[in-house]
């Protein structure tokens, strides 16, 4: 079994076109048509492999959309370990307007999972033998699935001796640190929400992230800020990434692929400076990509030499 294995409790097939303007009433025929796997822990483990990681990616498939979201993971060479739902795998969209180079993203619930089927992913984790060092969850919980859920699967992860990243928001996410996680990758809004507030400038933020190392939530918390660059916090340190200078062609994915290229680097070997440095520039490599097309390894290199770090 793979050394990461990478949780989708909602995952998608990721559906992106180009169309001229956005309008309502009228047919908008799209340009270009692009399938890509999506959800978060999915993204995370197509990082990975690009990276040369060696992950599993493990998510529940139903129906027709199921099937075709586990054959687009696999074309990609990641190993896929999945569990049947009754209701299908949902679709999300990804609409490019070019005259105003606008980026629009449509969201779709998904399937409903009943009791049996949310316990069939953590009865399949349990599993795993040998189990993997680092188990990463990302992205949303469908419904019918607890809130506790990725706090189960932290419980769970731990007893086996392994580290849980945890990249969630909401209910979900402030269930999971209750009981303690390896690390987390929040956005500042998703931090905000932690904190229970504002938090209106860098030292609030560097407050609110020591708070949750402080209180034994999270070892290691990696909050990313979009323009405003990264944090990564730990007990022992703090360092800045300060952002790259550059014009962005969409911010989809540029999380997934931080996340993913941190892990790598963990499950590497590599010391946590380096790591959170590769990952910075992975997440500005998704920023030149279009669609969900995530990171690709010759930008993240080019932009690794740009990446400045600070300590607070």
């Amino acid at each position: 079994m793979s050394d990461i294995v990478t949780i989708t409790p909602n995952p998608a097939v990721d559906v992106s076109t180009t169309v001229e303007r956005i309008m309502p009433v009228a047919k908008l025929r799209g340009t270009t048509q692009q399938r890509d796997p999506g959800g978060g822990g999915i993204n995370v483990a197509r990082v990975i492999t690009r990276l040369g990681g060696d992950v599993t990616a493990l998510y529940p498939v139903g129906g027709p959309t199921g099937q075709l979201l586990k054959q687009l993971v696999e074309s990609e060479g990641v190993t896929s370990l999945t569990w049947t739902t009754a209701e299908h795998t949902r679709e999300d969209f990804f609409v490019q307007e070019r005259a105003t180079a606008q980026p629009y993203r449509f969201i779709l619930p998904g399937p409903t999972l009943s009791e049996s089927e949310w316990q069939a992913g953590l009865a399949l984790l349990a599993r795993i033998d040998p189990f993997p060092r680092f188990v990463v969850g990302s992205g949303s919980l469908p419904r019918g699935v607890p809130t506790d859920y990725y706090a189960r699967i932290a419980a769970l992860v731990r007893a086996r001796g392994a580290q849980f990243i945890l990249d969630t928001s909401g209910p979900a996410l402030a269930a999971a640190v209750a009981g303690g996680v390896d690390l987390i990758k929040p956005s500042l809004r998703e931090m905000q929400e932690l904190a229970g507030g504002e938090l209106p400038d860098a030292a609030a933020w560097e407050r609110a992230a020591r708070a949750l190392v402080a209180s034994g939530k999270a070892g290691t918390v990696a909050l990313t800020m979009g323009h405003l660059g990264a944090l990564l916090v730990t007990s022992e340190r703090v360092l800045r990434a300060q952002p790259l200078t550059m014009v962005p062609v969409n911010a989809v994915g540029a999380g997934d692929s931080f996340l993913g290229a941190l892990v790598a680097k963990l499950a590497a070997g590599a010391p946590l400076e380096d790591a959170f440095r590769f990952a910075v520039a992975a997440g500005a490599a998704a920023l030149l990509r279009t669609g969900t097309a995530l990171c690709d390894p010759s930008d993240v290199n080019r932009l690794l030499a740009d990446v400045r770090l600070e300590t607070a």
